[in-house]
């Protein structure tokens, strides 16, 4: 063989061991088993992937993680005997899981500093209105005032795990607030079982840990009034994406669209929102903001999301206006 051709050859077996090594190094870093796995609970579709090598490993996490999502709901959702409904049932005070005075806690914090936006006591409107029901309906205005009266955020006081009403006729929902924690402790039950990349997804609430392996998560954000479409999508990692909008739960009646997101002040459904996406560094931050901004509107919406360190927002005015953070603006791709 001539000079040049093994000069050729040496080159042309050089190239290739570079390209097995390439393949085997993309390889190596996919992982072996991708767990995927969905249940109904709290009140939506929750789905769960777990991505690893060991499939014996994920199998059981992805369960567990199922399975703390459903402790939470039990202690803090609507059974009869949860923390919220014994407290909603009391005349005046209840002794509550260290869990659910920690909830109550965040929730009574970010009350207070959303001006009232978020409201924990407003489990009799909610049921007035029944507009997760199969008969939602437009209350009497005398029948909202009453709803109203004795809510906001000085109705509830909280002492350690004692929680008190200042109104026996209280009611208390922590549906804005529950799912949040309960994504956010499935997220560290499968950290504590050795996952270090998963998705945890109750109906549009996500929570990541870690990336995808191979780059970020990409996140689809709906669009608002296009059923189907996505308005944008954004790559994450190891953070929370919650949206909030009038597209979600809502009925219509005399062209008017009525939603579940209602404003505290009025009683009747936020208007100046189609919808919110907040990022933030738990689920259980990133609901509560959503929920908030929504019922802020546009302008204090983003002055409060400004505000708070750490977290990033999208909003969409009643009028189709954007307003992003800057930290989104730059990550966000448009469709």
């Amino acid at each position: 063989m001539s000079p040049a051709l093994k000069r050729t050859a040496i080159i042309v077996l050089l190239i290739t061991l570079l390209l097995l090594a390439a393949v085997l190094r993309l390889r190596s870093a996919e992982p072996a088993a991708v767990v995927h796995r969905q249940r109904i609970m709290m009140g939506t579709v929750v789905e769960i992937t777990a991505r690893g090598a060991d499939r014996a490993r994920l199998e059981p996490a992805v369960a567990a993680a199922f399975a703390e999502m459903a402790r939470i709901e039990a202690l803090m959702g609507p059974a009869a005997e949860s923390d919220a409904a014994r407290l909603s049932r009391a005349a005046d005070s209840v002794e509550v899981a260290a869990e659910t005075a920690e909830v109550i806690a965040f929730g009574l914090r970010m009350a207070a500093a959303s001006s009232g936006a978020f409201d924990l006591t407003l489990g009799r409107l909610k049921a007035l209105w029944a507009i997760e029901s199969e008969r939602p309906r437009v209350p009497a205005a005398a029948d909202i005032r009453a709803a109203l009266a004795g809510t906001g955020p000085g109705a509830l006081t909280l002492a350690g795990r004692r929680v008190s009403k200042s109104d026996p006729a209280l009611a208390i929902d922590l549906g804005g607030i529950a799912k949040g924690y309960a994504i956010d402790r499935a997220i560290e039950t499968l950290r504590r079982a050795g996952v270090n990349s998963a998705s945890v997804n109750a109906g549009g609430d996500i929570r990541l840990l870690g990336d995808r392996g191979e780059g970020p998560w990409r996140i689809g954000i709906e669009h608002p009034r296009r059923p189907g479409d996505l308005l944008a999508v954004v790559p994450l990692a190891d953070r929370a994406i919650v949206s909030s909008g009038d597209y979600e739960r809502y009925f219509e009646q005399d062209g008017r669209r009525y939603h579940h997101l209602f404003d505290p002040a009025t009683g009747y459904p936020a208007a100046a929102c189609q919808s919110v996406t907040v990022l933030a560094a738990s689920a259980i931050e990133a609901d509560v903001l959503a929920t908030a901004v929504f019922v802020l509107g546009p302008e204090k919406g983003f002055a409060f999301l400004q505000a708070q360190p750490g977290v990033d927002g999208l909003i969409i005015a009643a009028d189709g206006r954007r307003l992003a953070t800057s930290g989104l603006w730059e990550m966000i791709e448009w469709r």
